[in-house]
């Protein structure tokens, strides 16, 4: 089969042909037809989180039909329509498995990191880790839930009942939070890239009463902020902007430095606080709220073989909501 694969961080993804792999006791194979590309895989691919030790094929945000079923395996047939997202494997038996907080497991797996992803033309899946998906959705809609749709329902959820919601970052996982967020009545606030007009009209069109630019304060002040801009800075940035008893919620896996800033910026009794990964639970949740209410996923597409060219333009802000792979 043709798969994207990383040899080394730092390198272009290489097209190559390998063998079409074969599910084992609790797995299934699903034929590929949808991969969001996200900015976690970006952060595989340019070497900012530590790499796994061997060539990865990225890609957590993946959409397919079962077409192969291992040994032990009945919560799936050949020709269900599957999500496979970031979380692939946990162990289930450490303190955090057993504390209901598998979303931190010392022994997880991840999905187009430490197992091969969906920047292919099938992949292997642990059953127990995907999700039967919505009919609302078309293949490449779906795709962006897993990940953008799953981490940003995880990072809302604590500040759901915040009247003023600021989102830094106006992206894959922002679109739909902001549409989550104005399903609940909230008013969202939308801080974007500088200078990005085309990003700040795209938040007013999904339901932003303010869009614009990360280095302003805004019209008013928050009662909360998700930052899903990979940028430390923008951490102070948000806290300034934050009333007391205000929470910063950071999304992302990796972000940069932050820079120092005075404790009178978390005085108040403001939260900064960090979500991680996902846990089953969430995606459940998030997939039937979806349609519900309902979210519209915008999507970019993009060929497999031109993965190299969407993260180009993920990297560059260039993509409008989603960009997916379809093989």
């Amino acid at each position: 089969m043709r798969a994207l694969v990383l040899s080394r961080p730092g390198l272009p993804l290489e097209v190559r042909e390998v063998p079409l792999p074969l599910p084992g006791p609790g797995e299934v194979r699903l034929r590929v037809s949808a991969c969001g590309v996200c900015r976690t895989d970006l952060h595989v691919v340019d070497g900012e989180l530590e790499f796994p030790g061997h060539p990865v094929i990225p890609g957590h945000e993946v959409v397919g039909r079962v077409d192969a079923i291992g040994p032990g395996v009945d919560r799936f047939r050949p020709g269900d329509r599957v999500g496979v997202p970031w979380l692939g494997f946990t162990c289930g038996v450490c303190r955090f498995c057993t504390s209901g907080r598998e979303n931190l497991c010392v022994n997880a797996q991840f999905t187009g990191y430490h197992r091969d992803g969906g920047y292919a033309e099938a992949l292997v899946a642990d059953a127990r880790y995907a999700f039967p998906l919505p009919g609302a959705y078309r293949d490449d809609e779906a795709a962006p839930l897993l990940c953008a749709g799953l981490i940003g329902y995880r990072a809302w959820s604590p500040v759901r009942a915040a009247g003023r919601l600021g989102l830094y970052g106006f992206g894959a996982a922002a679109h739909l939070v902001a549409q989550l967020a104005r399903s609940r009545g909230q008013r969202v606030f939308a801080f974007t890239r500088p200078g990005d007009r085309e990003g700040q009209a795209f938040a007013r069109s999904l339901g932003a009463e303010w869009a614009g630019g990360s280095d302003e304060a805004g019209p008013e002040p928050l009662d909360a902020a998700i930052l899903f801009a990979p940028v430390g800075a923008l951490v102070p940035a948000a806290l300034s902007r934050v009333e007391p008893g205000g929470t910063v919620v950071c999304a992302g896996i990796h972000m940069s430095d932050l820079p120092g800033f005075p404790y009178a910026l978390l005085w108040g009794e403001r939260t900064l606080r960090s979500v991680a990964n996902l846990t089953r639970s969430d995606g459940a949740e998030l997939l039937a709220l979806a349609p519900a209410v309902p979210l519209h996923v915008e999507v970019t597409r993009y060929p497999l073989a031109e993965a190299n060219r969407a993260l180009g333009d993920l990297r560059g802000g260039r993509v409008r909501g989603a960009a997916v792979l379809v093989p």
